[in-house]
This record gives structure tokens, C-alpha cells and sequence, in this order.
């Protein structure tokens, strides 16, 4: 079964093909560690892990790398609002990052460079591009000169003129050309610099995904992702460093995910509409949001509100219930290979299809005879993988915390039906109600059988 993806430089959808056979490279632009990471940030971390799943599952070398800006203007400034150490502030954020995304579900890339990491290596990219004639430098400052690339604008599909009246450009008097842009720039005493033949500073934003892809995954690699809102001008910027400093393309297929709008209106500071993940992760558990994130397809724009949250966790809900009804049945192995859900998300990550399809192998695990429920079972589990969903013990799930300040503990309800089982056995029946009440009004239904009382959180 084929895998297809949009590749956003050719505006298409094409057979995916690596670069070399089995082996498949794959770089995500990072969070700019200065805050709380928002949901907006958490898309791409799940769409792109989504899809390192599925190609883990067919290529026997994939190597994934996401990184960390740890040095930038806005980390600066907030460090010197805190009145800390620039350092402390960005490695204390980059651990609240990867704990987020750890509680979404993400694996764990292959490969996390840090900026600050790499001064060596952008130094030598800018040495590059200068001798080519590419860049110069001007009052300590070193540029590239965007009209020495003949197809510079071709990723986001923009010429200079609409680049240049489309953007907010730093018009410089040391700019032979209002368009060309920084990869390097003084530092002031006060601010965090490195030596380097154009004088003490720091490099531009753009620079530093240029210098750790070429040392960590190549001069070109297969799949370079990152939100939509990245291809101009931080894609085109890199993607012209690295094909005029290397001399070969540099990334096969260019992949975007769409914008995450709040309650109808796109996310922004001026609305005050930011909703930090880690703010959502107190009222709703991690796999609720990544299954939120997961229900648009990643190209679309996706709303994200308290009404999409809540159908996702009774969707979740649902799923899990299949599988608590089939607790003692052990789930066999499955192949998804050649099934509707893997041909879905070899569709450019077709996610709605795929989820639709997660549905009926649940229908089917309901209603199947015993003899089929291991196979079936096994199919939801594994499908369920492949998004990084279904993750946890179906009791677990259940029995977890759904938000409240007064929310009663395990210990208290195990208590309680234990007190109903007794009042039953007593014969005290209205005794035995009441507690069903009582606890049906804290948010905890009892589902009686002949194996006994389960509960769960609702």
C-alpha cells in the first residue's frame, strides 16, 4: 500500500519515495522555548509524530528530529523580565515542552538538537554562503541576498515584490536589497553573543534548522515539516541557505499542517484567545486533546472549542468501552497492512477516514462471537497505535479524574460500593439506592453484572 502526502512545493499529492530506499529523514521545526507552549504549537507535534508512526511502520531506518530554539530575541526579553539567567529560562521551558507532549501521546524523537548547540556549525553555513555569493556582511551584520537565488519565492509560491509588500521587512540602510534578511547580527554587551569573523553576536532565526539539518540528517532530506504559518519566510528562508550553501535540493517533500482557530476566531495574542496546553491538560486528559487535534485532516484549518473536546472524549469513551467488554480476551496480533484504516492514512494522513474506520472495528469487536474477539480486538489495539490513541488500561480510563475541584476519590467510591454491595445483602435496598444516587451525582455510574460492579467516571 502506497504512501501519498501533499507536498506543499509542488501544490500536489504525490507517491511518496525516499531518497534512499529504506531509510527516510525527517525534520519538524521546534518550539522557540520562551513560554507555555498553546495547542496551536501542539498540532504539528502530533500530526508529525503521527505520521513517524506510520512510516516506523513500513521503512526499517527512520530517524526524526525536532529542535529547540533556545536563543531568540523573545527568550531575551522575557529572561530580562524575570530578572534570570537566559540559559535557565529556556531549558526550564524546553522540559515543560517535552513534558506537554509527552502527555499528548508524542513519541520521543530521534534526534532534539538545541540552537545554542550548534554556533559552529551556522558560522561555517554563513562562511559558505558568503564565499559563493550569496551573503555579505555589513555593519556587523551578514545577509543573504535573497536576488542571488533565482527561484527564491518558489516554496511559498510569492515573487519579491508580493514578499516584500506582504511582510513586515526591516528596511536597514547596511540592506543592498529591502528583502534580504539576517543570518547574523551584533550583540550588545548585555546580550548573549558568540565570536565569529563578522564580530561578537548571534545568528538569525532561520539559520540555525539550515545548519542542524545538514548536520544530523544530511544535505537533503526526505520530509521537512512544520505549521502552515512557517513556510513563508522561515521555510523559504532555510530552504534557500541550504540550497545555495549545499548546491542540492534540499528537502523532497515540504509538509504543512493547517491553523487552529478558537472558538471560530483564528488563535492570536491580540484576541487573548491562546489556550496553553498545559492549562487544557488540568481539565481534560492528554489523549482527549491529541484526539481533538487528530479529527480535522492536517491540512484544514481546525476549530478548536469546548464542544469539540467533549466529543472527542465520548468518542474516546466509546472505543474504550468496546474494549472493557472484552477485558479477559486476549488480543492477538494483527497486520493493518491491507486494511481500509492504513489505506485512509496512507491518503496524506487522512485522519477522519481513519477514525471512522477505528468506529467500526469497535462495532464489530460488540457484536463479534468469542472466537473472533482476540483478532478483532487486536486490530483496534494496533489501529489505535498507529494515532497514538488507546493507550491506557480500559478500567484506567474509565476510572480516571474528569475535572472538578471536588472530585471523590477511587478510594471513596471502591468505599461506597462496597457499603451498596452489604445493603444489599442486608436487604436494605433503599440504602443501597441511595448510595447509587449519590454517587451518580458525583459523576460516577454503577454498571452491574453477574461478575460483578463496575464503575466509571462520566
Amino acid at each position: 500500500m502506497a504512501l501519498h502526502l501533499h507536498n506543499t512545493f509542488s501544490g500536489k499529492k504525490e507517491l511518496f519515495t525516499p531518497l534512499q530506499e529504506n531509510r527516510v529523514r525527517m525534520y519538524v521545526c521546534g518550539p522557540t522555548v520562551y513560554n507555555r507552549v498553546h495547542i496551536g504549537n501542539a498540532r504539528p507535534a502530533v500530526v508529525f509524530d503521527t505520521l513517524y508512526r506510520i512510516l516506523k511502520a513500513e521503512y526499517s531506518d527512520v530517524v526524526y528530529a525536532r529542535n529547540i530554539t533556545d536563543i531568540d530575541d523573545k527568550i531575551m526579553n522575557t529572561a530580562r523580565e524575570n530578572g534570570e539567567e537566559i540559559g535557565v529560562l529556556s531549558a526550564r521551558f524546553a522540559q515543560a515542552y517535552f513534558e506537554d507532549m509527552q502527555a499528548l501521546n508524542n513519541l520521543q524523537p530521534d534526534i532534539t538538537p538545541y540552537a545554542t548547540e550548534h554556533l559552529p556549525e551556522m558560522i561555517a553555513m554563513i562562511e559558505s554562503l558568503v564565499e559563493k555569493g550569496n551573503a555579505y556582511a555589513a555593519e556587523g551584520h551578514v545577509l543573504f541576498a535573497v536576488q542571488s537565488m533565482d527561484d527564491y519565492g518558489k516554496l511559498s509560491k510569492r515573487s519579491l515584490d508580493d514578499m516584500l509588500a506582504g511582510a513586515r521587512v526591516e528596511v536597514a540602510p547596511y540592506k543592498k536589497y529591502a528583502g534580504d534578511f539576517v543570518l547574523w547580527k551584533p550583540s550588545a554587551d548585555d546580550e548573549p553573543g558568540w565570536e565569529s569573523p563578522w564580530g561578537r553576536g548571534r545568528p538569525g532565526w532561520h539559520l540555525e534548522c539550515s545548519a542542524m539539518i545538514k548536520k544530523h540528517l544530511g544535505d537533503t532530506i526526505d520530509i521537512h515539516g512544520g505549521g502552515r504559518d512557517l513556510t513563508f519566510p522561515h521555510h523559504e528562508n532555510e530552504r534557500a541557505q541550504s540550497c545555495c550553501a549545499n548546491g542540492v535540493d534540499f528537502v523532497r517533500y515540504w509538509m504543512h499542517n493547517g491553523y487552529v482557530n478558537i472558538d471560530g476566531e483564528k488563535m492570536s495574542k491580540s484576541l487573548g484567545n491562546f489556550r496553553m496546553v498545559n492549562d487544557l491538560l488540568q481539565q481534560y486528559p492528554g489523549e482527549v486533546l491529541r484526539f481533538a487535534l487528530l479529527s480535522a485532516h492536517y491540512r484544514s484549518e481546525l476549530n478548536f472549542s469546548a464542544d469539540l473536546l467533549d466529543q472527542a472524549w465520548r468518542t474516546l469513551d466509546g472505543l474504550y468501552g468496546a474494549l472493557r467488554e472484552t477485558q479477559g480476551v486476549e488480543a492477538a496480533t494483527t497486520n493493518l497492512n491491507d486494511s481500509a484504516f492504513m489505506a485512509a492514512l496512507h491518503d496524506d494522513l487522512n485522519t477522519p477516514i481513519a477514525i471512522s474506520e477505528l468506529h467500526q472495528m469497535a462495532r464489530e469487536l460488540n457484536k463479534a462471537a468469542d472466537a473472533d474477539k482476540p483478532a478483532l480486538k487486536g486490530q483496534l489495539l494496533a489501529a489505535g497505535a498507529m494515532l497514538g490513541i488507546l493507550q491506557l488500561d480500559a478500567e484506567a480510563w474509565f476510572k480516571q479524574s474528569r475535572g472538578g475541584d471536588d472530585v471523590i476519590s477511587e478510594g471513596e467510591i471502591e468505599a461506597l460500593i462496597a457499603e451498596r454491595q452489604q445493603s444489599k445483602k442486608d436487604k436494605n435496598f433503599a440504602r443501597a439506592d441511595e448510595i447509587r444516587e449519590e454517587l451518580k451525582a458525583q459523576g460516577v455510574v454503577l454498571e452491574d453484572s453477574r461478575e460483578g460492579t463496575k464503575w466509571r467516571r462520566e
